[in-house]
């Protein structure tokens, strides 16, 4: 009964358009009322429970890479980054098509959103891509598929916002999407070579290594970025959060002091931004905080770990039916507003066959990346469609052929968790 009225509540509000805080805070509201009484729900608890949700150190990287992607796709940096991306890859079968990749692989070190990627690197794409006579369902498609390597590839938001809500370790989970990105990444890759030879898309000349290594050098202070957080964190010189704030700052030397393509008045429209997109992360965050606490008093995980045991399911099993059930999710729910509701759920099942915290993590992101590209809620498939001045039913059919590489990729993650665990257990 606590269940159906946990998820009925809840899935109604977002159906009659209530937003993603609004409606976990009301779920909440309504099922204390239902347990305790209507006249006796514990404010000061549900205040204190919102509070201690977002009273942690790891969100307050949240912010600070909000700003430096941010920065990075006002200052200059995107077109660096695509130049130095052609001329590495733009040779290879597919061309364009292995820039476009190769250009989200790097920008994702930097952003950590992949809807930061689409509207940033994916207009230049677009632009480039167009201008070399490439489909437009080519480019269009390649283009929202390769933004979903953001938040795999650190620095990732969702990763996280996961991290706090899990209790694991942020600095093991966000260098634990690394190798499942790079292989979001080659999946793609191949995916285009294939496509190239069968629709003869043109391929790019090798301008050699002269150029190669100009462009690098025009391009190297973003690509230090990377470097900087991942090395950082990786040498445990600093916190994921510590290299936010150094990602942000250097961001912002590297626009306004080395590139000099960012005034002051873009600058505090960018802090703006930054402040309004954070308040509303972590105002989810706070409300899912309170659902969460509320699950596990009522005792719903335990319920759910019980129900699996009874049923005798394998780590194999489980994890298929998972997969199809975030797969499901993200074609409803915002991502972050879905991690912070299921994780509670789900999280206790997964560890109860023998899967690790870090490695279901990087699942459930890798699954919800899905649900970017797909309608009613699909973010990336609007922010494309906007960058490709098409309509929305044009960007979903180009779209299509590439879940096939990125449903290989999650299903290479899940049953092989080496691929997430490998580095996580170097620093351990």
């Amino acid at each position: 009964m606590i269940l159906a009225l946990f998820l009925g509540v809840l899935v109604l509000l977002f159906v009659i358009g209530i937003p993603a805080a609004f409606a976990l805070g009301l779920t909440s509201l309504i099922v204390a009322g239902f347990d305790r009484g209507f006249d006796a729900i514990p404010y000061t608890i549900i205040a204190q429970r919102m509070i201690y949700g977002v009273n942690s150190f790891p969100l307050l990287a949240i912010p600070f890479f909000i700003l430096a992607g941010k920065i990075m796709n006002t200052g200059g940096v995107t077109d660096r980054i695509y130049g130095f991306a052609h001329r590495l890859v733009g040779h290879m079968r597919g061309g364009l098509g292995q820039v476009n990749i190769a250009a989200s692989i790097i920008f994702s070190g930097m952003s950590g959103s992949a809807v930061a990627d689409a509207m940033g690197v994916g207009q230049i794409e677009i632009r480039a891509m167009r201008k070399a006579g490439y489909p437009d369902d080519f480019s269009i498609g390649v283009t929202a598929a390769s933004a979903t390597i953001g938040p795999i590839i650190p620095p990732s938001i969702p990763l996280l916002i996961y991290a706090v809500i899990a209790n694991v370790s942020a600095t093991a989970l966000l260098v634990a999407g690394i190798l499942p990105g790079l292989l979001m990444g080659a999946f793609m890759m191949g995916m285009i070579a294939m496509q190239a030879r069968r629709r003869n898309l043109p391929t790019e000349p090798w301008e050699g290594f002269a150029a190669l290594f100009t462009s690098f050098l025009v391009a190297l202070p973003p690509l230090i970025t990377p470097a900087i957080v991942i090395g950082g964190m990786l040498s445990g010189v600093f916190t994921p959060t510590e290299a936010a704030g150094i990602a942000a700052v250097y961001a912002l030397l590297i626009a306004m002091v080395f590139y000099r393509e960012m005034s002051l008045s873009q600058l505090f429209q960018i802090l703006r931004e930054t402040m309004r997109e954070s308040a509303i992360i972590l105002f989810i965050v706070a409300t899912a905080a309170l659902y969460g606490w509320l699950l596990v008093f009522t005792q719903i995980p335990q319920q759910l770990v019980e129900m699996v045991e009874e049923l005798n399911l394998n780590a194999v099993t489980l994890l298929l039916l998972i997969n199809l059930f975030l797969l499901l999710i993200g074609l409803f729910m915002e991502t972050n507003a879905a991690i912070t509701i299921f994780t509670p759920m789900l999280l206790p099942l997964a560890v109860a066959v023998g899967v690790d915290p870090v490695h279901f993590g990087i699942i459930m992101v890798l699954n919800l990346m899905l649900g970017l590209l797909t309608p009613p809620v699909g973010m990336l498939m609007f922010a494309v469609a906007k960058v490709a001045d098409v309509p929305i039913n044009t960007a979903l059919r180009s779209i299509a052929p590439f879940y096939i590489p990125l449903l290989l990729a999650l299903l290479a993650v899940t049953y092989l968790p080496q691929i997430s665990l490998y580095l996580p257990s170097l620093i351990r």
